[in-house]
């Protein structure tokens, strides 16, 4: 990467590094609701700014539209479930229209069977661990999302993984409102597999399109 341009856009990246890692040791912290649900937001809202600065096209956009509503949806959740779920369904098919515009050419039977694992067992594990509708038809959303991203030409060693480490930080979620609700293990996963999948999704689709441009 030129000088310049580390200079320029890594503070975007640390700044969001910063701030996901802050959140995730002082949330228990009563230092003010607002105060916290800001920093919550700030993680992935800083990668949507790096989105932006990093590449202007139509493709460049939407990533920032995706991380945006994401960021959105994180603050959301912590006022309301249903309203940060909403966000975060708007994000999912932001997400889908992106990688749907940027498939591959041609993909091995191997890696179109664990995209169908990722769109049917995804909401699978969900209706299993809540037997709750209204998060089954989110997770089919989430799964889709992660099955279009594993099939899009961007690489899935950052941006199919961070696709697959969301889809594991939301079923940890929805294991806590079953199985695991008196267990401390979400609670301590969710929030790192969550920001680590979405800092690989960012970088791994600018990097792509910067290649190709």
């Amino acid at each position: 990467m030129p000088r310049r341009a580390l200079v320029e856009h890594r503070p975007w990246l640390l700044a969001a590094i910063a701030a996901a890692t802050v959140y995730f040791f002082v949330r228990d912290w009563p230092m003010g609701e607002l105060w916290l649900i800001l920093l919550k937001g700030a993680g992935v809202g800083f990668l949507a700014i790096y989105a932006l600065a990093r590449h202007a096209s139509a493709d460049g956009r939407l990533l920032a539209l995706v991380m945006a509503l994401s960021a959105l949806g994180d603050m959301l959740l912590e006022l309301d479930f249903l309203w940060g779920g909403a966000a975060f369904l708007a994000s999912h098919v932001a997400a889908m229209a992106l990688y749907l515009r940027n498939m591959r050419p041609s993909t091995a039977a191997s890696q179109k069977a664990l995209a169908l694992a990722l769109l049917a067992g995804t909401p699978l594990i969900a209706w299993l661990l809540t037997y709750d509708t209204g998060v089954t038809l989110y997770a089919l959303a989430l799964g889709a999302m992660a099955a279009c991203a594993w099939l899009s030409r961007f690489p899935r060693y950052r941006v199919g993984t961070g696709a697959v480490l969301f889809v594991f930080s939301d079923l940890l979620i929805f294991a806590r409102m079953g199985p695991l609700a008196s267990s401390a293990l979400p609670a301590l996963l969710i929030w790192p597999t969550y920001f680590a999948g979405q800092f690989l999704i960012a970088t791994g689709v600018i990097q792509t399109l910067r290649r190709r441009a």
